[in-house]
């Protein structure tokens, strides 16, 4: 199909059209003044528009007075009609890989994105696991007292400690490794958690600096499990 560039006067709207389209047209014509008019609006063969009713009045929101338009000739009356409603539904049945869209976004540093509909603070909160509220964890009693052996496993480190020890690297290297791989104890949150809903106040203020349960400081009471909020953040870097 042949692409024409004709007058705005010439095209007019479909007056049954049943999209709603009026908060899209910003961002629409933002798009078009970025990146130029990339997709044509596609007309019948009396100039109504079948797609790109949005378009059409974005370009008439920057004053153009031409528009790419390719005429759908090739298709019937009743095709017109569904392809009109077609073109619009289809676009519901898309969503986001948030992780993906993300990454997208991040790697675009010089345009301004939220222009074009995007949320940017929205975008990132759906794809984080850490946001701004703190959802505090209940410690109370629903069980029996988990043992200190089964707070945390020590499997990998001492496997990591036996490998260090018969190596042939120096003494100094040696105790370096033997505190990196310390890094590698698997604690068991959830008996932690079990475990600390038993002790006495001095164990839990201990556990508390330890980190091994966190309690808000702002004496905030909600339910779930610990998200990482701005708090902590602020938090973790003093200490670094």
């Amino acid at each position: 199909m042949q692409i024409i560039y004709k007058k705005l006067e010439e095209i007019r709207p479909y007056e049954k059209n049943p999209r709603k389209n009026e908060e899209a047209v910003e961002y629409v014509a933002n798009s078009i003044k970025e990146f130029g008019f990339k997709v044509p609006i596609i007309i019948d063969k009396d100039g109504v528009i079948v797609a790109g009713h949005t378009r059409y009045k974005a370009s008439i929101r920057l004053g153009l007075e031409e528009v790419p338009t390719i005429t759908a000739d090739d298709l019937t009356e009743e095709q017109i009609k569904a392809f009109r409603l077609a073109d619009n539904k289809v676009g519901e049945a898309s969503s986001w890989n948030k992780d993906l869209l993300s990454e997208e976004l991040e790697n675009i540093l010089n345009i301004n994105m939220e222009e074009f509909g995007f949320d940017f603070d929205v975008e990132m909160e759906e794809q984080n696991p850490y946001t701004s509220k703190i959802n505090i964890p209940q410690y109370e009693i629903t069980g029996e007292e988990p043992n200190i052996s089964e707070l945390v496993s020590t499997d990998k480190v001492s496997y990591l400690w036996e490998r260090i020890e018969k190596s042939n690297v120096n003494d100094e290297q040696k105790e370096f490794l033997k505190r990196a791989a310390m890094r590698h104890l698997q604690f068991d949150y959830r008996n932690i958690a079990e475990y600390y809903a038993h002790q006495d106040k001095e164990m839990q203020e201990l556990m508390e600096e330890s980190a091994l349960v966190i309690i808000d400081l702002d004496n905030a009471i909600a339910n779930g499990y610990v998200e990482l909020s701005s708090t902590l953040e602020e938090m973790l870097n003093d200490g670094k």
